[in-house]
């Protein structure tokens, strides 16, 4: 039987091309020369990666950057010159700026971050394969963050939130015992649990650590950033959480985490 021309299929003809992995082009920014090359030759390694420059210093990413315009600069803190915390404010603009650096103290994180960087690595707190998933994510507009770049924002967070609880002087006297007993269920539900108060939700320790950060208001992917975690870690924690807390959403969890629920009196269990 001889075949139909009409019906006949072409060899290879219905396979499915796979699309081009799109290249991430990026600056390497550091003043240590090995450093520099050691980076370029990892991050070379990796599939849609490409180093287009390097620079020693702030004034040589600048330039390498308006020259290439690069998907992602890769940016150490402390290089001669002009150093990274400096030249960030003018780099931002052109590309997504990710801090690449041994220099881990908090104050200099959330400078670079406040500064607009969007995202902060430090050496000897990632794997390479971590480090590529971080230059492509960065690329894209995920932020990353080591541990102790993680553990600086939440300070900062905690700080914030124990500030802006903080009580102001009434203006008016408290002397009037009338007064007083008005105040003193007002007062009672604004103190908050302490860490004892909560142990019946029976929270594992990742679980308390969330809980802490989605009421101090971190949306999920912050948190995912923030433990180093993806996003769906993070959802199945949450989903944890509600149910161990009996609630439905983030702002009833945080309520009754917190104390502040009109239910959730201090020593309640």
């Amino acid at each position: 039987m001889q075949n139909d021309p009409e019906h006949s299929i072409a060899p290879f003809a219905l396979l499915p091309t796979a699309p081009p992995t799109p290249v991430v082009r990026i600056v390497v920014a550091d003043d240590n020369p090995v450093v520099r090359a050691g980076l370029t030759a990892l991050l070379s390694g990796h599939e849609g990666i490409t180093v287009v420059a390097e620079a020693a210093d702030g004034r040589e990413a600048y330039e390498a950057a308006s020259r290439h315009r690069p998907d992602v600069i890769l940016l150490d803190v402390r290089m001669p010159g002009v150093d990274g915390l400096s030249v960030l404010p003018y780099l931002v603009p052109i590309a997504p700026v990710l801090m690449l650096t041994y220099s881990g103290e908090p104050e200099t994180v959330r400078e670079a971050l406040r500064g607009g960087a969007d995202g902060y690595l430090v050496h000897g707190e990632f794997t390479t394969d971590q480090l590529a998933a971080a230059v492509r994510d960065t690329a894209q507009g995920v932020t990353h963050l080591t541990p102790t770049a993680a553990s600086a924002v939440l300070q900062e967070l905690r700080d914030a939130n124990a500030h802006a609880k903080r009580p102001t002087p009434p203006p008016f006297s408290l002397t009037s015992s009338k007064v007083l007993s008005q105040l003193q269920p007002s007062v009672g539900q604004s103190v908050g649990r302490s860490s004892s108060d909560r142990s019946h939700f029976q929270l594992s320790a990742r679980e308390a650590e969330i809980m802490n950060l989605i009421a101090s208001g971190m949306t999920n992917q912050q948190i995912a950033a923030a433990c180093f975690i993806s996003e769906k870690t993070v959802k199945n924690h949450i989903n944890r959480i509600f149910a161990k807390l009996h609630s439905t959403s983030r702002a009833e969890a945080a309520a009754k985490w917190l104390g502040t629920a009109p239910s959730s009196g201090r020593g309640v269990g």
